[in-house]
């Protein structure tokens, strides 16, 4: 068997490894899903009425606030979600299964491989719930082609990835599940002063700045223009090079920790 199918079979195996371990312990999941449905329950029902006003809508109508905010809720569950997987890969590296993997004859790599895949099928499946609530309480999309829907689902796809491989970086500094799930809080913090919840225009002017120029914010406006037809201007590049560029910092940093952590 060659080196490529070995080292395939063996990050299918800790892939399946980690969709069993989450079936069997859903509750950290399921915890973390909550945070963006109930902000998404809480923002339509008791602000919506105001904020769709706020952004030209009629105050009468929460529908223009659901279509504004439920992209923004898509990629902030993806933030959620990828806190599981630093809390997870601290939890394999500080209870001594990594160091049992390393005496196997197992691709050394495909440990964290199946951690990423595994992440990447979570948040997606996350987003899709989140998504049917969504579209429960109100949002449409009836102006978005197939073409838009596949480059919407590339997208939640590629910032998936970008986050997991940070977290798993996060992960794997942690000393316990504690500090794993207290290193992470950045990737669910983020997208609350990003462009989630309101323009960043109707944001005070030295604010704006610290809510354009970090990734969630040209994500969420990509993924809304692909999704609702509004302009999607330089949001997409960019959105783009923060994915690649996550990615790869992400990748760099948790492979060197990896290779060097005597655990």
């Amino acid at each position: 068997m060659s080196t490529l199918a070995l080292a395939t079979r063996d990050c299918t195996t800790m892939l399946r490894r980690n969709l069993l371990h989450a079936r069997r312990y859903p509750s950290l999941t399921l915890n973390l899903l909550l945070t963006p449905i109930m902000l998404l329950l809480l923002f339509v029902y008791i602000f919506g009425d105001t904020m769709s006003a706020g952004i030209g809508g009629h105050s009468a109508d929460r529908s223009d606030y659901i279509a504004y905010l439920v992209p923004g809720l898509l990629l902030m569950t993806i933030g959620s979600t990828t806190i599981g997987t630093a809390v997870s890969v601290s939890t394999d590296m500080s209870e001594g299964i990594i160091a049992r993997f390393r005496t196997m004859a197992i691709h050394r790599g495909s440990v964290l491989v199946g951690h990423v895949i595994g992440s990447v099928l979570q948040s997606i499946a996350s987003v899709i719930l989140v998504g049917a609530v969504g579209v429960a309480i109100g949002f449409r999309s009836t102006d978005a082609t197939p073409l838009e829907w596949l480059a919407a689902f590339g997208l939640l796809v590629l910032f998936a990835t970008a986050l997991t491989w940070i977290a798993v970086g996060m992960g794997l500094i942690s000393p316990n599940a504690e500090a794993a799930s207290n290193n992470a809080m950045p990737l669910i913090f983020l997208p609350l002063i990003s462009s989630t919840f309101v323009p960043t225009d109707a944001m005070p002017g030295w604010f704006q700045p610290i809510a354009e120029y970090q990734p969630f914010t040209p994500a969420i406006e990509t993924l809304r223009g692909l999704l609702l037809g509004t302009e999607i201007g330089n949001n997409a590049w960019l959105a783009i090079a923060w994915c690649l560029g996550l990615a790869v910092l992400g990748y760099l940093w948790a492979t060197s920790k990896f290779n060097s952590d005597p655990k």
